[in-house]
Parts: C-alpha cells; structure tokens; sequence
C-alpha cells in the first residue's frame, strides 16, 4: 500500500496541507521546506491519485481530440503532438473521427458519446460559426483548422493565406510563370481551400501571371493524380503547381512521373502540411511544414485555461509558426557526392 499524504507529512515534519500544497505545485511553500517535502516523496516513491484528485476537483482528467480522418497523415501526426502535450498535464486523450460529418460534429459538441471529458479540441468541416454559438454543452472546446475565425470559442491555426503565398513566390523565385494552383473546392465559402487559394492569387497578381485553378473534391492521393492529369491536358500545361497540401502533391507527382516528364526540370512541385511521406518521396516534395508541436501544445493551454480558469473571457486567435521547406522537387538534386574508396581499392 502506498504512503499517504499524512505519511510524507509526519517524515517530513511539516502539515499535511504543506504536502498537499507541494504535491499539487501550489507556491505557498518557502524553498527550504518544499525541497524537504520532496525528499521525502523521492524516498517513499509517492504517486498521487489522480483519479481521487480529479473527483474532488469535478473533472475527469480525460479530453477528447476530434479530427476529420484520422488516416490522413497530418491529421495523424498531429494527434500524437497533442497527446504528448496532454500527457504533460497527466490528461488522457480520447479521440473521435468525425469524416467531416455535420451530424457527427454536432454530437462531439454536445457531448462526446456517452462519455464525460473535461474539454474538447475540434477540428471542424461541416459545423458553422452560428450554430457553435447556439451550442449549449458548456463543455471546454478549442477548435483547430481554418472552418471557423474569430468565432464563438478558442482558435489556433497558422496563417495559410500567408504560408500559400510564401510558396508561390518560391515557386515564381526559381522563373517559372505558368504556376498552376491544384486543390481548389467548388462553392467552398470557408475553410482550407478559399485561404490557400487566396494566398496563391495575391502572389500571382503581384508579379503579374495568369492564373490556373484545378479543383478538387477531397484531399486524396488520388484526387491530385486525376487533377495533375486534366491540367497536362490543357493547351499550355504548367511549368510547376501548388498543391494544396502534400497528399494532392504526392498523386500529382505520380502522374508526372507517369507521364515521363521530370520532376523538377519539366514541372516544379511543390505541397503544404509537411507529411513524413514527402521526406521520402523521389523526388523529395518541397512543402510548407506548419509548427505542428506548437499548435498541439497552443491548442491544449488553451483548453487548460478554459477548463481552470472563468468561463467568461473573450474567445482567443492565436497563430502557430510555420516555414517553407525547399526539397528536391523545387531545387532538383544536389550533385552526388563521390565515394570515398574502401581499402584495396
């Protein structure tokens, strides 16, 4: 059995309350006495209850992380960064796939299953500003993405416009002029889409060139394969494409290759989110890596201070980083080093 707070406590000569007090992080405790009350926890190997903690305080200690796909890789990485950043606050993640579904949206927000969390972190697609605001859960919620800004709850999310821009100026840096943009969404009012291509627009207007928009209808592999393929069908196919994120990339970059056209030479390539795939592709894909351990470990403060702190502060925007990454697709390959010769050689 375990020692007990009045265990540390009688060891230690000193209260139970300046235990609780040290065990909880509280700072009332003058240095000397804290760095006594320590000693003893490390020599007793005491662990708290967290369980009975979190009772007492009305919480679970559980939040819950809702995403669209859950097979898609930066939905995927992400998750992990926010389950790291959850488990520094001894929370556990509980995570929810919601395709994108306005029903299933609805159900995280008012209430995830059956289950009690302490707060939420969504991703939405479907779900809109006004309805978020008629929502009646007072349940913590942060939401990630680009569906909702300056909405009813706390947002975290990098400056796509700016990041789309950045790498069509890449793109337009290295000479090229027939920039084509593949990621566009029919009638997309708000979200990823109308940001990314908002960005390409601004950088194409500035130095003049015409644009060329193919769309798509969802951020697949292969749905950047079949667009690469209408757009090299065209009367005057371009000399290098934005994607509007590295798995439309990936499967553009299939059909060029495909195609026996060469990937820098013939058409400049370039994504953005930064998936581990692209490190690996042939060539390698040059893309836009948001910060995405930074937006985890925002987007979890955030739910921490909702959750602890009152309930009545305005919503927070905050912006996470984010930096180009210039790879082979752009640059083409540096020259191959010679190897050095091996013995009797």
């Amino acid at each position: 059995m375990g020692a007990s707070l009045r265990d540390i406590a009688r060891l230690a000569g000193v209260s139970v309350k300046t235990v609780s007090n040290v065990v909880n992080g509280y700072a009332r405790v003058s240095p000397e006495t804290r760095a006594k009350v320590e000693e003893v926890l490390s020599q007793l190997e005491y662990r708290p209850n967290l369980s009975a903690r979190n009772l007492r305080q009305g919480r679970t200690g559980v939040i819950a992380l809702a995403l669209p796909e859950l097979d898609a890789p930066y939905f995927a990485e992400l998750s992990r960064f926010v389950i790291d950043a959850a488990a520094e606050l001894r929370w556990l993640v509980v995570i929810e796939q919601t395709d994108g579904s306005l029903e299933r949206e609805r159900r995280i927000l008012d209430g995830v299953r059956d289950h009690r969390v302490d707060g939420v972190i969504l991703s939405p697609i479907a779900i809109g500003a006004d309805e978020l605001a008629a929502r009646t859960d007072a349940t913590a919620l942060v939401l990630l993405g680009e569906r909702i800004h300056d909405g009813p709850a706390d947002h975290v999310a990098i400056d796509n416009v700016r990041a789309a821009r950045d790498v069509t100026e890449h793109l337009i840096g290295l000479g090229r002029t027939r920039i084509a943009a593949l990621g566009a969404e029919d009638n997309a009012a708000s979200g990823t889409a109308p940001l990314r291509l908002a960005g390409y627009r601004e950088a194409m207007a500035a130095h003049g060139l015409p644009e060329t928009i193919a769309t798509v209808e969802r951020y697949r592999r292969d749905q950047g394969a079949a667009a690469m393929a209408g757009l090299l069908e065209r009367a005057e196919p371009p000399d290098a494409v934005f994607c509007f994120n590295d798995l439309l990339a990936l499967g553009a970059l299939r059909t060029l290759l495909s195609c026996g056209l060469r990937v820098p030479e013939d058409v400049a390539l370039a994504g953005l989110d930064d998936i581990e795939d692209g490190r690996f592709s042939t060539p390698t894909l040059t893309t836009v890596a948001p910060d995405k351990a930074e937006l985890a470990r925002i987007a979890v403060d955030l739910l921490k201070q909702r959750i602890e702190g009152p309930a009545d502060h305005p919503p927070k925007e905050v912006g996470a980083g984010y930096r180009l990454v210039a790879r082979e697709s752009t640059l083409g390959r540096s020259p191959a080093r010679p190897r050095p010769a091996g013995p009797g050689r």
